[in-house]
């Protein structure tokens, strides 16, 4: 085994003179599957392609993209594992300080928009070479979108970029189809039947039973027509019933999206995960301090793709779809043993599942023969009666990996989904999940506490969260533990006016703690919720949905939720006020907080009491806090897991 060429030298080595794709990506070159490019590179690899690396070229310079020569049948262009606009900016469009996919975490490695900036350059210096373009940035840019970061409605990114074919979605079926064309001699502008792609065309003659999406001049004068048009993308994400969408820019300017590729086979997700990754970062990289993102899934298994969950500001349904997919144990155990053997394992598996862990099956037996359901969503409002609830498939899994030698702990760190665990008729998954599986604390995500803005989420009820969180707390105490649930809240989204943000202060308030950490919701490409954000309306039902743009209103719901810090009072005041809530504002164990006179020795008295609060909240935060530092540790040793239960113990007694 052995990296892919990232130089000249290294190709030479290989003895070949010529790759048959060169792949220009905005990450550094990690041969993990957790990192698409390795994925699709590997793929073709197997199917007896050359494939040759060029990592974060210097998009100022023309010859960075052409250090290997003109590759034989093409070149393959992904911005990496994250869009590079989120990879660059906060929610707040600042700046970010590090980049972890980059040696060292050095930002500004890639350029903003990196796949319409590769594909330039390697226009540029090479006219007439065929181009495809895949990964999440160009997958939730096909066609028409809004993009929060230039405020504006852009066009398909294959437009922009001038590439030939867009794959979309994970891509294996679609780049090995591709491949075949290209190597049959097959130009790359007759290359229109492959399903999970999009291209360009100069007529509509050759798509059969496509559907006319609102054009895009038409989208820019109207916004609620780029939310029909959405919606009808919306419900052709299914590989089973999609219909090929049809999207027009201009006199003879199409894009043609085609339905998605069909879902792997398990023997299918097997064979891609068990093709030969070196599982690390090239050792180019060793010398500039490795790439951080490592650390996060070195030791983690990817058990599943695919999410029925459908919340409304998640990306999944428009990329790895509604269906899951899974792999077998075997394949998973045999990952497993091959971790074991690296002399970084403490004995730690950090984690089993996927974008929902406890998800192992389709949402029905239906959805392998006819497809997702268009016109509902499996999980919400409520669970479908049709669903199948079984953990017992991951419950078996998780105890094979737990027997493995050298296996200390394995955890469930991806998240699960909690109404489905709430479904389950049996408490097993639960009891084995709170006996084994979490250390002191689980992190799960209601998002919200007001139903208005959990509907436009597309997540459960508060009271079924409630619910949940009783039989937790039911559980732990049956098997004797002291375990808490973190909640992932967010602040801002649509339908988040100022009464629903006091109603999440007053929640967090009633809990007895404060989040480190509070999620702003981000616009970004292919969701519900960005949707909603631009146009003003749901585009399920076209109905108008309040939007909180303004920053200072956003700054003012973020503050809420960490209403006790002292430097977010004036925020929390002036919001108190702006929603009618000044019954907050006091000296009662339910205010959030206390007044203050505009004098200096009263603002200095009122400081400390804000700092202070109340003795039980306080002590309670101070346990939270530092139980959550003990928990980040990665190695996750003994003691430290016996301080984090120290603490809570010590924090529970002062409470009492």
């Amino acid at each position: 085994m052995s990296f892919l060429p990232i130089s000249l030298e290294e190709m030479k080595k290989l003895g070949w003179e010529q790759p048959d794709f060169v792949f220009v990506i905005g990450d550094a070159y990690v041969d993990h599957t957790s990192f698409g490019p390795a994925i699709i590179s590997r793929v073709l690899e197997s199917h007896g392609y050359k494939v040759a690396i060029i990592s974060q070229p210097d998009w100022k310079d023309e010859k960075s993209v052409a250090i290997f020569g003109r590759p034989r049948l093409g070149f393959l262009v992904s911005a990496g594992n994250m869009d590079s606009m989120v990879n660059h900016y906060t929610v707040s469009k600042k700046r970010r300080s590090t980049d972890a996919y980059t040696p060292g975490g050095v930002i500004g490695k890639r350029p903003d928009y990196a796949t319409v900036v590769y594909c330039n350059l390697i226009k540029r210096t090479f006219k007439d070479c065929p181009i495809l373009i895949g990964g999440i940035e160009a997958s939730l840019r096909r066609l028409a979108h809004y993009d929060y970061w230039s405020n504006k409605l852009k066009k398909s990114v294959l437009v922009d970029s001038g590439a030939d074919i867009l794959m979309y979605g994970m891509g294996e079926r679609a780049v090995v189809e591709i491949a075949d064309a290209l190597d049959s001699g097959l130009d790359v502008r007759d290359i229109t039947f492959v399903d999970g792609t999009v291209y360009k065309a100069k007529d509509t003659e050759s798509v059969y039973g496509g559907i006319v999406l609102p054009d895009y001049p038409s989208m820019l004068d109207d916004k609620l027509n780029y939310a029909k048009s959405f919606f009808i993308q919306y419900q052709n994400t299914d590989p089973f019933t999609a219909k090929p969408l049809i999207e027009q820019y201009g006199n003879k300017q199409y894009i043609i999206q085609n339905p998605p590729a069909k879902p792997l086979t398990i023997q299918e997700m097997d064979d891609v995960y068990e093709l030969p990754y070196m599982r690390t970062y090239h050792p180019v990289y060793e010398k500039d301090g490795g790439i951080p993102a490592i650390s996060e899934i070195k030791f983690s298994l990817t058990s599943n793709r695919g999410c029925f969950g459908g919340c409304s500001f998640c990306a999944l349904t428009f990329h790895q779809g509604r269906i899951i997919q899974c792999r077998s144990h075997e394949s998973l155990i045999k990952e497993a043993e091959l971790m074991i053997q690296d002399s970084d394992f403490k004995g730690y598996i950090h984690d089993v599942g996927g974008p929902t862990a406890n998800f192992r099956y389709p949402a029905c037996e239906k959805q392998l023969k006819y497809g997702a359901c268009k016109g509902k969503q499996c999980l919400f409002p409520k669970v479908c009666e049709n669903m199948k609830v079984d953990h017992t498939d991951y419950i078996e899994l998780l105890r094979k990996l737990r027997k493995l030698p050298k296996v200390k702990k394995v955890f469930i760190r991806s998240g699960i989904r909690f109404d489905y665990v709430l479904a389950d008729k049996s408490d097993l998954f639960l009891k084995e999940l709170c006996e084994h599986h979490i250390s002191g604390q689980l992190r799960v995500a209601p998002e919200h506490v007001a139903d208005p803005v959990l509907s436009m989420m597309g997540k459960p009820k508060n009271d079924i969260y409630q619910k949940f969180v009783e039989r937790f707390n039911r559980m732990n105490k049956k098997i004797g533990k002291e375990q808490y649930l973190v909640p992932y809240l967010m602040s801002s989204h649509p339908g988040s006016g100022m009464k629903e943000a006091v109603c999440l202060a007053e929640h967090i308030r009633d809990l007895g703690y404060m989040p480190e950490q509070v999620q702003d919701f981000y616009p970004t490409p292919s969701t519900i919720s960005t949707c909603m954000y631009y146009t003003g309306v749901d585009p399920r039902t076209m109905e108008k949905v309040y939007v909180p743009h303004n920053p200072h209103e956003k700054a003012m719901q973020r503050a809420l939720i960490q209403y006790r810090k002292p430097e977010n009072y004036d925020l929390v005041k002036e919001a108190l006020i702006k929603a009618g809530r000044t019954d907050l504002i006091g000296f009662d164990e339910k205010c959030l907080i206390r007044p203050r006179k505009m004098n200096n020795k009263e603002n200095v008295r009122n400081d400390k009491a804000t700092k202070s609060g109340k003795k039980k909240q306080s002590d309670y935060q101070k346990g939270n806090e530092k139980q959550n530092r003990i928990s980040k540790d990665k190695n996750y040793s003994k003691k430290e897991s016996n301080t984090t239960k120290k603490s809570i113990r010590k924090t529970h007694k002062k409470k009492k």
